[in-house]
């Protein structure tokens, strides 16, 4: 299983940024895909969920700026993020996670970094 993140950088705040986590391995489109973050010396956080029914879900820090998508014959989950603040400086993972009652599929991307100048 892979997870390969892209498309950090850096940007001047109020800019946009689009990142992409390729998929291989998993059958994506019943996957619950996420886009979590780290800023240095936090926790990590979850940013954005999508579920296989195409539900959203969005922390109060991101809503209405940031939007996931996902496109399952690209196998490939999208973050757009708009209106970036200097406070979304972070590394950001996606995340993969599939569960039943007898199992619990959980794998995770390499980071992207996000560096976002005042």
């Amino acid at each position: 299983v892979q997870l390969q993140a892209s498309g950090g950088g850096l940007v001047q705040s109020g800019g946009s940024l689009r990142l992409s986590c390729a998929t291989s391995g998993i059958i994506f489109s019943i996957y619950t895909m996420g886009w979590y973050r780290q800023a240095p010396g936090k926790e990590r956080e979850l940013v954005a969920g999508i579920n296989s029914a195409d539900i959203t879900n969005y922390s109060d820090s991101v809503k209405g700026r940031f939007t996931i998508s996902r496109d399952n014959a690209k196998n490939t989950v999208y973050l757009q993020m708009n209106s970036l603040k200097p406070e979304d400086t972070a590394v950001y993972s996606c995340n993969a996670r599939n569960s039943g009652s007898s199992f619990f599929n959980n794998y995770w991307g390499q980071g992207t970094l996000v560096t976002v100048s005042s």
